[in-house]
């Protein structure tokens, strides 16, 4: 379904919005409660990865369909692969079956594990035999998605000999497997992280019942951080359920967005966002976004918006996500009238202080195509093709954004 954003203001007065749980914790913690029953958990995202992740878990199919989610597609690829005496075609969407997934396959294997390609080498879909994994040292590139790493890490505590991972070269997304790291200490299992060497123990004993509270989502703020560097001086929006010491990489939105002008406050269970300044059309944006990849659409059509131009770097990982997203986000930017240049992984956006109206913006299966480019509605109308890929991580999107003053027609 295409949705028309008609140009659009915001009532910052009654915008108050509660997001759903975090994706990346929730994928995490939902594995984590597979293999420990005695986990409780609360605020759990309904996204539709991570709806797909829980169905899959609890499935006792021998043929798993994840469509587009590639973070369960890299869990659920080292969970089946201990689930002794189990069988499981493990498969996805088309462009699941282009994504690359031989780096952790393959550091599977040096486990022990037994995980053959059915079509191409490299890629899923995967038959994958559950076997009792005993071997323990392993090495791997550091600088490959991060989800690699954490597939590996969730499982570790059940191996019997636990892991020790040496990562090679310069880590990407490091606030990604801190978190991984973090919600096992929660459970009780014993970590360790140190230079390029992780290293979890076995865990012999199960652990206490334990009930753990899933923190809202900070890639999913990061749409309402926009909006506010994208209206006038005064407006406040306020978002709940978030905390200061977030385990999330992308709350380095706050320091980021404080360059467009916007300031975050904390309070019990939520954070308000005041837009503060305006911004100087001669500042030149750069960022490294090694750690928090998945905002860099955000930020790029933040800056397009304000006719910014940025020098965003770190973003190599984008290439192998639901679409690639340097080039997506090069190709609807230019629609708009915008200039970009792509590297494998930067993007440098010009300046401008023109925007072509009613354009329609491709979405390539990507739900942060759509949301990131929604903001631009609050300067003109624009189309979103195939809007409700957003269901992928934040069903509500469209709702909530109504209910602060976007004018949509469907």
């Amino acid at each position: 379904m295409d949705i028309t954003l008609h140009k659009s203001h915001i009532n910052s007065r009654q915008s108050h919005i509660t997001i759903t749980g975090s994706k990346s914790e929730s994928n995490r913690l939902l594995l984590l409660q597979a293999l420990y029953p005695q986990i409780e958990l609360r605020n759990v995202s309904n996204s539709d990865d991570s709806d797909l992740m829980a169905e899959a878990l609890k499935s006792s199919s021998h043929r798993i369909d994840i469509h587009h989610a590639g973070t369960a597609m890299r869990f659920l690829t080292a969970y089946f692969a201990i689930q002794e005496g189990r069988e499981v075609t493990l498969t996805g969407s088309k462009r699941m079956k282009e994504r690359p997934i031989k780096i952790l396959v393959e550091a599977l294997k040096d486990l022990g594990a037994d995980i053959t390609y059915l079509e191409n080498e490299g890629f899923p879909p995967l038959k994958i035999k559950g076997k009792h994994l005993t071997k323990h040292k392993i090495a791997l590139q550091a600088n490959v998605s991060s989800q690699y790493i954490s597939a590996l890490l969730l499982i570790a505590s059940r191996l019997e000999n636990g892991i020790e991972l040496h990562l090679e070269g310069d880590i990407t997304s490091v606030p990604y497997i801190k978190m991984t790291l973090s919600l096992l200490e929660d459970i009780g299992i014993k970590t360790a992280f140190t230079g390029n060497t992780i290293k979890v123990d076995p865990k012999v004993d199960d652990p206490t019942p334990k009930t753990l509270t899933v923190e809202s989502d900070w890639s999913s703020a990061s749409y309402f951080f926009s909006i506010v560097a994208l209206c006038d001086v005064g407006t406040e929006i306020t978002l709940a359920s978030y905390k200061e010491n977030s385990l999330q990489g992308d709350s380095s939105l706050v320091e980021f967005y404080k360059h467009f002008g916007v300031e975050t406050t904390f309070a019990k269970h939520s954070i308000t966002l005041l837009k503060s300044a305006h911004v100087s059309r001669e500042s030149l944006i750069e960022f490294d976004l090694t750690n928090a990849p998945d905002i860099a659409q955000t930020i790029a059509v933040s800056c397009f918006a304000l006719g910014l131009a940025c020098h965003l770097t770190g973003l190599h990982t984008l290439k192998i996500k639901e679409t690639d997203r340097l080039v997506a986000l090069k190709n609807e930017i230019e629609k708009l009238g915008g200039k970009v240049e792509i590297t494998e992984n930067a993007l440098h956006l010009s300046a401008s202080d023109h925007m072509n109206e009613g354009v329609s913006i491709a979405t390539y299966n990507d739900h942060r195509m759509a949301m990131a480019f929604a903001p631009l509605a609050l300067k003109i109308p624009i189309i979103i093709k195939d809007a409700m890929v957003v269901t992928k991580s934040y069903p509500t999107f469209w709702m909530d954004l109504e209910s602060i003053g976007f004018r949509i027609a469907k």
